[in-house]
């Protein structure tokens, strides 16, 4: 089935999203039960995302109740976790993921200033020497696949088994749902206007990021 014999689809040229959230009035009685449950912007209105994914309501059901423990309920403070996705978005280049983490990230305490200086990587001026680490760990597992040795042994000193084992769960999630993102085309939510992003431009590091390992 093309998408011009599918009105539930939008345009795949790029014009559009090539999955539109589904709109209300399509909502069967497991589609509403299951978005019942979704967290709401103010006004009541479910995020694209959700009314997004729930065009597969199993894979929704499934996919929730792991990505809500790592968002409200795992062990990492929020500021190491925002850090983390931010990042993670920047080199995904998943605006929707960008746009609904900052506010996420200020309310964890962390300060404009701050949320631009993700941007530049682990090298700018101004971070605290765990936060890092935090940022390599997110350079090396987007471009490496693995944490290298001494970013492992860096987390280890500050963090148990549990913590190291949700750090990457946490950046490897977050790479899953860009990709999703980025391929169904999501429009971002009214409210969230993000700065585009480059990852290109970012400050990186990671044995196959391609140019300079210094903050940009």
């Amino acid at each position: 089935m093309t998408t011009q014999d599918d009105p539930r689809r939008g345009d795949a040229t790029g014009a559009g999203p090539r999955l539109t959230p589904l709109a209300e009035d399509r909502w069967d009685t497991r589609i509403r039960h299951l978005l019942a449950l979704a967290p709401r912007d103010p006004g009541g209105r479910v995020p694209n995302i959700f009314t997004t994914l729930v065009r597969h309501p199993d894979l929704y059901e499934r996919f929730m109740p792991f990505g809500a423990y790592l968002l409200r309920s795992g062990r990492l403070p929020g500021r190491v976790r925002e850090l983390l996705i931010l990042r993670t978005a920047l080199h995904t280049g998943a605006t929707y993921e960008w746009g609904r983490h900052v506010p996420l990230a200020k309310a964890a305490g962390l300060t404009e200033a701050e949320i631009e200086r993700i941007l530049q990587g682990p090298d700018a001026d101004g971070w605290a020497e765990h936060e890092r680490h935090l940022l390599r760990a997110a350079d090396e597992l987007h471009f490496d696949a693995r944490l290298s040795a001494a970013t492992w042994e860096a987390l280890a000193a500050l963090h148990d088994d549990a913590d190291l084992m949700e750090i990457t769960l946490l950046i490897g999630q977050y790479h899953m749902v860009a990709f999703f993102l980025n391929s169904a085309g999501t429009p971002l939510d009214p409210g969230f206007d993000p700065p585009p992003l480059s990852p290109a431009a970012a400050g990186t590091t990671g044995s196959t990021a391609t140019g300079s390992t210094e903050g940009t």
